[in-house]
């Protein structure tokens, strides 16, 4: 492992994260770059470790939108939030990057070593303040924060609870004159209940992607869409449930398959992220 080191001093450290308060003296970072994705529109998207289904499933839908029009997602790698909106933007083949509260050798958690290397893999890049070595200590998860938002041209908050550590994002976020965007969410959820005060307090409210486009100054090309890469049977079967054909016993029978046939072509639809189960045995495109 080939850990790259950063200086605050260096013309390649990022400019907007010079301007920050407390800029780190040096960042260690693995992958492609700073400088690779830097110029591109960039959105930090955190929230809570204990993500409903409600902030899973908006979570995922926004930042695969933003991830379309390639917007950089940068979060912190962490349970919840962090790693869905990491996986939506490499599920739509964009860079996102990580922001570690511990040195790179240390990936934590631990059960998301995998998905550093997939960062790493697609174009993305992981970042420490901290040297290979460094013991992770407690504070240093709060600090993290300062950097994930100084990063971006603006902070997300999809779901997030009264006393959640993505506060500290937020008030980072402000501290740095970072625009703060936030999901609303229900007023009797306590999930939600960090999203709605901050609305209360000034946040921007986002029902829809085109929200944070309209922030970030872009307009993105409507008619763009993702590549499909699966096979002929694949393609079939998705654009049956274009056209409204989601009952598996329905397109086995629109598409002259056997069960095991279908069944075999659903995993794999579902596996590469094109269709999601809407249960009772029906199917719909992402």
């Amino acid at each position: 492992m080939k850990v790259n080191i950063l200086k605050l001093k260096d013309p390649s450290y990022p400019p907007i994260l010079k301007q920050i308060h407390d800029a780190p003296l040096q960042i260690y970072w693995l992958g492609a770059p700073l400088d690779s994705w830097s110029g591109l529109p960039r959105v930090a998207v955190v929230g809570s470790r204990k993500a409903t289904p409600y902030g899973q499933e908006v979570t995922k839908q926004l930042c695969r939108e933003l991830a379309r029009a390639s917007v950089v997602i940068i979060s912190g790698l962490a349970l919840g939030i962090d790693s869905i909106a990491h996986t939506a933007a490499l599920e739509e083949g964009s860079i996102t990057v990580a922001v570690l509260p511990t040195s790179l050798e240390k990936i934590y958690p631990s059960s998301h070593a995998g998905l550093a290397r997939r960062i790493t893999d697609n174009g993305g890049t992981l970042i420490s303040e901290y040297p290979v070595g460094k013991p992770a200590l407690k504070y240093q998860f709060t600090a993290r924060n300062r950097i994930v938002s100084g990063l971006a041209d603006l902070v997300l908050i999809t779901e997030a609870a009264a006393n959640s550590g993505t506060m500290a994002t937020a008030r980072f976020a402000l501290d740095q004159g970072k625009t703060v965007m936030v999901v609303p969410g229900n007023i009797t959820s306590p999930s939600s209940e960090g999203c709605n005060n901050l609305i209360k307090s000034g946040a921007l409210p986002v029902t829809d992607a085109s929200d944070i486009f309209f922030a970030l100054k872009i307009s993105p090309d409507k008619t763009k869409q993702r590549v499909f890469r699966g096979t002929s049977d694949e393609q079939r079967i998705m654009q049956l449930i274009r056209e409204g054909v989601s009952d598996q016993d329905d397109l086995a029978e629109a598409a002259k398959l056997s069960g095991a046939e279908l069944a075999s072509l659903l995993s794999m639809l579902e596996i590469n992220g094109y269709i999601r189960p809407a249960g009772n045995g029906r199917w719909l495109t992402l």
